[in-house]
Formats: C-alpha cells, sequence, structure tokens
C-alpha cells in the first residue's frame, strides 16, 4: 500500500487519531477516508470495522469528503495537499509558542465552551434587557414608569403596585403637569426606601410634609379650585402608600404589633360583656337589625385587608352607617351620638378586628391631613379611637359592676348570666339577668297553662263522645222495641228509613218532578 508523503504528519499536526499513530487499525484492503474541514482519518477492513462511534458521529458530520483507493493509485489532489501544507505549517509555528495539547484535552474545552455558552444563554434568556426600545405610541410616562434594571433586579413589585401606576398614569395623562407630578411621586416614594431605619413619626413627618408641598403646588396652580385639587392628592396617596406599604405599616422601629397583641387579648376577655351591660338601643332579634350588625362586624373586619388609608376609612364609614341604620330600626327613630358610640363599642367587641392597634396608627401617620379634619371619614374614625381607648380602659365602674365582679367575669370565675343580688340599676347586669330569666319562666308557665286547658277540653271532647254514643244507642233500641215483629228485621228496618229518608228529601224540593226517579233499596238473601 503507498500513501502521500508525511500524510500521517499532516494527520497528527490536526489532532487527529489516525491508522497512522493507530497500528492495531491497519489491515490490507483498506479503504482511507479523510475530512478536509474535521481533519481525521479511519480504516475500514473489509470483513470487520475498527472505527469508534465519535470518530463515526464525526465522519457523518462533515460533507466535505474525499475517498481514496490505495490500491496502486496515487493519493495527491494538488488543492488538498497545498491546503494542508499550508495547515501544517500553522500548527508547527503555534506549537512552538505554546504547549502540544492533546486530543482528549481539547475536546473536553470543547464540551466545557458549549456548557458555558448554554449556561449564558440560559441566563440571558431570563434577565431583563436594558436595550428595550420604547414602542413608537408610548406615553410620555412610560419612561419613568417602567423601572430601571438595577431597580428591577433588587425589588419586584406587586400586581397592586402595578395596577394602582397604571391608575395614576391613566389619572394624569389629562393634566398639563401630570408628568411632573409623577416624576416627583415616583422620586419620593423611591427616596423612602433608603430611610427603613428611620423612625415611625419621622417616616410620617416626611409623607405630610411631601402631601403639604405638592397640595400647595396646586393650589396655585388650579387657583384655588379644592375638588381638583382633592381628587389629585387622592390618588396621590393611592399611589404612593400602596408602594409604601410594606415599608410603613407597622415597621419594625414601633410596638405596633405589641399593642396589636395586647388590645387582642383584652377584647377576648371581655367576652362576656352584652348589649345590656352596655345600654345600646339595638335589638337583635329583628332580622334586619341582625343583618346590619352582621354586615358592622364584616367592614371593620375588612379594614385590615386594605392598603390604602382612604379605603381603610371607607371601610370603618360604612360600618358606622350600618350601626345607625341597625339603631333607626330598632327604636323606629333618628339615631344620636349618645346611641352610635356604645353600638360601636359592641360591634368591636364582638368583632375583635385584626392589628386594629397597627391600622390606627397607620391611617393616623400617613393619610391626608385634611380627610382626617373634616368630613364624615375624620368623625367615624374619631369615634373609632374612642370606642377604641374606652376598651382599654373598661372597668367594672363603666359597668355598673363592683370591682369584685369584675374581676370574677374578667377570670371566668362567674358569669353575668347567674342571678344577681336585687337593688340594682336599669343597666346593671344583675337586673338584666334577673329579667331575662323572669321573662323566660312566665312563657314556660304560659305554656304549661295553656297546655293543661287543651288536655281538659280533650278529655272532656271524649266524654261527651261517648255519652253521644249511648244515648243515640239507647234510641235506636227504644225504637226496635216499639215495631211489629216481623219488622224487627235490621235490614229491612234500615231500608225502610232510607227510602222515607229520600222521600222526604223529594218532597221539600219544589222541582221534584224534573229530577229523576229515586233508588229503591235492594235487598239480596245472603
Amino acid at each position: 500500500m503507498r500513501v502521500l508523503p508525511n500524510f500521517g504528519e499532516r494527520c497528527r499536526a490536526r489532532g487527529v487519531v489516525s491508522i497512522w499513530t493507530n497500528p492495531s487499525c491497519f489491515v490490507r484492503k483498506d479503504v482511507v477516508f479523510m475530512a478536509t474541514q474535521v481533519g481525521w482519518a479511519c480504516a475500514q477492513n473489509a470483513g470487520e470495522r475498527k472505527i469508534s462511534e465519535r470518530n463515526k458521529s464525526r465522519f457523518k458530520k462533515t460533507g466535505h469528503l474525499l475517498r481514496a483507493v490505495h490500491r496502486g493509485s496515487t493519493f495527491s489532489p494538488p488543492r488538498l495537499q497545498k491546503e494542508e501544507e499550508e495547515a501544517y505549517a500553522s500548527r508547527n509555528q503555534k506549537a512552538q509558542s505554546q504547549p502540544s495539547i492533546t486530543p482528549f484535552n481539547k475536546f473536553e474545552e470543547r464540551k466545557t465552551k458549549e456548557k458555558s455558552s448554554k449556561v449564558n444563554t440560559v441566563t440571558k434568556f431570563f434577565t431583563p434587557s436594558s436595550k428595550t426600545q420604547p414602542k413608537k405610541d408610548a406615553s410620555p410616562f412610560d419612561a419613568q414608569a417602567s423601572p430601571s434594571p438595577s431597580s428591577s433586579a433588587s425589588r419586584h413589585s406587586s400586581l397592586d403596585t402595578d395596577h394602582a401606576t397604571r391608575e395614576f398614569i391613566d389619572f394624569l395623562k389629562p393634566l398639563k403637569s401630570g408628568r411632573e407630578i409623577f416624576k416627583q411621586c415616583r422620586a419620593f416614594t423611591e427616596s423612602m426606601a433608603y430611610k427603613r431605619d428611620m423612625g415611625a413619626d419621622e417616616l410620617s413627618e416626611c409623607v405630610q410634609d411631601f402631601y403639604q408641598n405638592l397640595s400647595d403646588r396646586l393650589q396655585t396652580q388650579f387657583k384655588g379650585s379644592s375638588e381638583h385639587v382633592e381628587s389629585v392628592m387622592d390618588e396621590v396617596e393611592k399611589y404612593m402608600m400602596t408602594r409604601l406599604y410594606k415599608e410603613v405599616f407597622c415597621p419594625e422601629t414601633t410596638d405596633d404589633e405589641n399593642k396589636d397583641l395586647a388590645i387582642q387579648k383584652r377584647i377576648r376577655a371581655l367576652h362576656w360583656v352584652t348589649i345590656e351591660m352596655l345600654c345600646v338601643p339595638v335589638d337583635e332579634e329583628i332580622p334586619e337589625v341582625s343583618d346590619s350588625v352582621v354586615k358592622a362586624i364584616t367592614d371593620v373586619i375588612e379594614m385590615d385587608s386594605k392598603r390604602v388609608p382612604k379605603d381603610k376609612l371607607g371601610c370603618i364609614t360604612r360600618c358606622s352607617k350600618h350601626i345607625f341604620n341597625a339603631i333607626k330600626i330598632s327604636k323606629k327613630e333618628a339615631a344620636s351620638a349618645d346611641d352610635f358610640l356604645p353600638t360601636l363599642i359592641y360591634i368591636v367587641l364582638k368583632a375583635n378586628p385584626p392589628r386594629l392597634q397597627s391600622n390606627i396608627q397607620y391611617i393616623t401617620r400617613f393619610s391626608n391631613p385634611s380627610r382626617l379634619m373634616t368630613g364624615e371619614d375624620g368623625y367615624y374614625f374619631t369615634n373609632l379611637c374612642c370606642a377604641v381607648a374606652f376598651i382599654e380602659k373598661l372597668d367594672g365602674q363603666s359597668l355598673n359592676l363592683s370591682s369584685e365582679e369584675f374581676e370574677l367575669y374578667m377570670s371566668g370565675q362567674a358569669s353575668p348570666y347567674w342571678p344577681q343580688a336585687a337593688g340594682a340599676s336599669s343597666c346593671s347586669p344583675g337586673s338584666a339577668a334577673l329579667s331575662q330569666v323572669h321573662k323566660r319562666l312566665d312563657l314556660l308557665t304560659g305554656l304549661g297553662e295553656r297546655q293543661e286547658r287543651v288536655m281538659e277540653k280533650a278529655r272532656q271532647l271524649e266524654n261527651d263522645l261517648i255519652d253521644w254514643t249511648d244515648e243515640v244507642e239507647q234510641k235506636v233500641q227504644s225504637v226496635l222495641q216499639t215495631l211489629p215483629p216481623e219488622t224487627q228485621n235490621p235490614t229491612t228496618t234500615t231500608a225502610t228509613a232510607t227510602s222515607a229518608a229520600s222521600s222526604a228529601i223529594d218532597s221539600d224540593n219544589v222541582e221534584n218532578e224534573l229530577l229523576p226517579p229515586p233508588l229503591q233499596p235492594q235487598v239480596f238473601a245472603g
């Protein structure tokens, strides 16, 4: 077999394991294939193959193949030989400058590069691009609304925050200074993220100062249009507080959480307080009143699920309106402030709202001050604060109880529903419990007397039925005795009586001629 001069050296220069470096693969009657781009050679035996699977896969990938049958022919294409000589020269120059690399190492290096490229591709796929081009019809707010790559990597906004941002942008679009207002609000909320270590009062002061400055500028811009300014400030509060809710609600620098646990435990301990003890003018036995009480409890509990101070105040307002409705239905007249506050205290005791103190402090610190000082929201919120303060300081004197009785009720050793001593006031728990017991006893006594009367009438009716039966039987026997013996057949007597009765009935009818003849009784021999 003849081969080209230096062919094995050129194969080794390309990093290929060929038949020239692996003598065990060489047998006679071989066909040599060489791929110019991959750079490898293999030997194929006529009877058996000794080609590795890796080389077979490489062989299939390339389309540039040259085939030479080595039986007296010369394998020397001019172009191929020229390219191989140039490649061999360049390999020698690189080999002199750096140490040689085995084919296996080169294969491992290639696999490592492929892995790194895949990882980088997946990372780039999930990483937001900073080269996103804005749309042509995009709003002027989009540049400020879209978060920067750094902010999106550090903090992911919630769905509520995104929704509030879109609503705020849509609200400001018609305004001339809307873009500037949005820019200032967004810059302020981002700056608040770096003030987490500040106290709650300092955070509240920063927010209130921003409200005041923005309100003053809006007053100048809209020339005293208070309604327009108030609507803009409501949207500003909604946008800012939705974004800052996690940072400013019940911050770690305050003891709001401890206050929440204390008031919750206090309300749970006062579970025995009833409507009569607080002199609440509400009758829960009326279905409409009961429904209003349930709705009021639901609204005050729902307050904790809201993020914006205005929405929390809205829950308090709806709760108060349900209370006024319950009082109006119960008393059949308009409710007064003296009736409203005790009922609100009763609703809070029954509801035991979650995080009550944190919600009150959050509204006080970050709500628009004009809303708390004026309007029905501020009035109802003030009453809620008074109700919470009353519950915290509630004692036996407030419920017309002695201190000993109050302590027994609080410890659970006694219950206000047990009978108490006489001489208490009209709103005392003893008189209330006694009146309830007497009502129940009177009702039971009336039911017992009514049952006795019914049973007596039933027995009298039974005796009357027995007497009537005996009387009828005697009359029948007397009639039978007066009849002749041949007519004493009961069947004949009964038939005759029936016929006579029918004749009497027909004689009373004036139009008896138009009626069909009466039916005659027939006697059948048994």
